[in-house]
């Protein structure tokens, strides 16, 4: 008799327990139960009510701060490694701290390495993710990582709208690379912005290279957070003459008043994915849900099929 692969179990951490129920049930399973108990200091414990060993484990939870979510992820692969799963997955839509990934001053953290090593530590024998702020953070890791690129959502999605004279931008010079596989799979032009900051989510000056005069632009990136830069562009592009400036990227972070900066702008859309709660009742924000892009690759590792077809870009 052929031995049978035990289906897997899905988790979520608290933050992304919406987009774990959609994840879970796309695969065809309910979401397990943790239960979490909280200290009157804020000091939490996880804990799986369901035996879960020998088997094949996901964990689903984006790590954007507060730290409380990090940490919620760390304990939640500790309590898994220490009830005998026998391969843990944590499934991190978003990998947050991944801005520090390198030194680029003196007597600072790598950030984005210290939280690979933390997750390894924890239990993690795989990491899958999704549009990585830097590629190379993939390095930082000793497990197999799958980064997944949200452009199997995105594409469809900028394909029905039917734009004529599109273009492609990039709100900063780190982003033309992701900027330049748009364009070639959308078949248009490139514009990238150059700028440069006073501080961190603050920018002094900011120019265009490329012409966007009577284009529908859209800006490339994988986050938002105060929205400052896709805002600033946006306003610069309109200014130049463009039709109209969408942009689509894919972590929607929008913190401070980034969602007053958005509906104030000239950005006719900002579309993002459920990587992260978004508020939906804005009328500039469109939410494409990652569910079933993750729940399709979940199920591929489990049963140990390639996954090469979701790499679009």
């Amino acid at each position: 008799m052929a031995y049978q692969v035990p289906e897997p179990k899905i988790f979520a951490c608290t933050q992304s327990t919406a987009l774990g129920e959609k994840i879970a049930a796309s695969y065809g399973a309910k979401l397990g139960k943790v239960q979490f108990s909280r200290y009157s200091d804020g000091e939490f414990q996880p804990s799986f009510e369901e035996s879960i060993r020998g088997a094949r484990i996901f964990i689903i939870g984006s790590t954007n701060p507060s730290s409380e979510n990090l940490m919620e992820m760390l304990l939640m692969l500790d309590a898994a490694k220490r009830a005998s799963a026998r391969h843990i997955t944590a499934v991190m839509p978003y990998f947050g701290w991944a801005r520090q990934d390198r030194k680029d001053k003196p007597r600072v953290p790598i950030a984005a390495k210290l939280v690979a090593k933390m997750l390894e530590t924890a239990g993690a024998t795989r990491i899958i993710t999704m549009d990585l702020h830097a590629d190379q953070i993939q390095g930082f890791f000793e497990k197999p990582v799958d980064h997944l690129f949200a452009s199997t959502l995105f594409l469809p999605y900028v394909k029905s709208l039917n734009l004529d004279n599109l273009c492609i931008a990039s709100p900063d010079m780190g982003g033309s690379k992701r900027a330049y596989a748009y364009s070639k799979a959308l078949e248009s032009d490139v514009v990238i912005c150059y700028k440069q900051r006073a501080k961190a989510n603050v920018i002094s000056h900011m120019e265009l290279i490329g012409e966007v005069k009577g284009k529908n632009v859209i800006l490339v990136d994988d986050m938002v957070d105060t929205a400052g830069t896709l805002t600033k562009a946006a306003d610069l592009m309109i200014e130049r003459g463009a039709q109209s400036v969408r942009a689509i990227t894919t972590h929607g972070l929008l913190s401070g008043n980034a969602y007053e900066r958005i509906e104030n702008s000239k950005l006719s859309e900002l579309i993002v994915t459920d990587s992260i709660p978004v508020e939906h009742n804005r009328k500039k924000i469109k939410v494409l849900g990652c569910a079933d892009l993750f729940a399709d690759v979940m199920h591929r590792v489990h049963h140990n099929t390639s996954i090469s077809s979701k790499f679009l870009m």
